[in-house]
């Protein structure tokens, strides 16, 4: 690295520390800020300039090797977040800020982050969720030296049914507990009940992001035998794609829970007639209700969905109807030209004709 790059890193990292003075808390969720990062440049930065609280800097320093699992951990939460929303009025759309801003200056998500609305729950679920499947992918690579394959598996099975542990098994367990050392926050560190109820609510959707990783531990197989008759096979258990993790925190962001703002032994049902219903370890939980994501709010970084593409023929939460809220769409054609018709002409190159098709885009007024 030169010199001119070197100094112009050096004030990056002086500019993050005085933003981080001035808005201390602002770092709470700006570890997320690593999944849009460049790739290397957290490990140029260090540890100690990145966007984290002192927790998670300390941790860092203490395990540095980890770094690049926490940045794939985050990039791979924003990028479901994004790809499961994509349809929907909130899209789970980076602020453009986030982007613009010195690194962690501004809250990846914006308003969402600290609102304590369904979409607060999902966001913190879906990243911790993240985290867990990129730490343990990277146990089992064999890409760190504290943590490997999931030892408790190495022996035992079923004799009689012809199969035994084998393999390497996804040890969840370790990607579970760094989750938890890294992302929880203790509630006796905070001030003011809001902030203890908001936190509370944070912690136990962080729980939920990571057990839907655990709950969704498959487990393969690979046959052993003459000809490949399969009289003995070798088990592992393995996690699933983190798409179907995505499909699973998805359902319990459609079906979460909304809690009382007050906390007094435990959180609990708003709703006085269902407090009787246990609140699960896996549910998504909420204290406030959405705002309304059809109109552009600026003073809460709310875009609307003017302008926004829709499906004309579609019933779900893509089409013209439900995405445009209401207030039509308008048509145009675009033109796309590409090649097609190619063909290989001896000797040596290929010839392909130019094709011309016009398709009606739709987006909401």
């Amino acid at each position: 690295m030169d010199r001119a790059a070197l100094l112009g890193l050096a004030r990056l990292c002086a500019l993050w520390a005085a933003l981080l003075v001035l808005f201390p808390y602002g770092a709470q969720g700006n570890w997320m800020w690593l999944g849009i990062a460049s790739f290397g440049v957290p490990e140029k930065l260090g540890c100690a300039n990145l966007p984290l609280n002192s927790r998670q800097k300390e941790l860092c320093k203490r395990k540095p090797y980890l770094l690049p699992s926490i940045r794939e951990g985050a990039r791979l939460g924003i990028q479901e977040c994004r790809s499961q929303f994509r349809h929907e009025r909130w899209n789970c759309m980076i602020t453009a800020a986030a982007t613009t801003a010195p690194m962690g200056a501004s809250p990846l998500f914006g308003y969402e982050l600290s609102s304590g609305t369904k979409e607060t729950a999902f966001i913190y679920a879906v990243m911790a969720a993240g985290l867990v499947h990129s730490v343990t992918r990277s146990c089992s690579a064999g890409n760190m030296t504290e943590c490997s394959c999931d030892t408790t598996l190495q022996n035992g099975g079923s004799a009689s049914e012809g199969w035994h542990w084998g393999g390497c098994s996804d040890d969840v367990q370790y990607g579970m507990w760094f989750s938890r050392k890294f992302l929880d926050f203790p509630i006796g560190n905070t001030t003011g009940k809001e902030n203890k109820v908001l936190l509370a609510m944070n912690l136990h959707n962080n729980e939920a992001g990571r057990q839907a990783v655990a709950k969704l531990m498959s487990v393969d197989c690979r046959c052993h035998g003459v000809s490949g008759s399969c009289a003995v096979k070798t088990c592992w258990k393995t996690m699933s794609s983190f798409e179907k993790i995505g499909h699973l925190l998805k359902d319990k962001y459609e079906n979460s829970i909304q809690i009382s703002d007050k906390i007094k032994r435990k959180m609990r049902r708003r709703e006085k007639d269902q407090r009787k219903t246990p609140i699960h370890k896996d549910d998504l939980l909420y204290v406030n209700k959405s705002p309304n994501y059809c109109v552009e709010d600026k003073k809460l970084g709310i875009p609307g969905t003017q302008g926004r593409e829709c499906n004309r023929t579609s019933e779900g939460a893509d089409g013209c109807n439900l995405l445009c809220c209401g207030r039509g769409y308008n048509t145009h054609v675009v033109r796309h030209v590409e090649r097609c018709e190619c063909k290989f002409i001896w000797c040596c190159y290929v010839r392909c004709r130019r094709c011309e098709s016009m398709t009606d885009v739709h987006t909401c007024k």
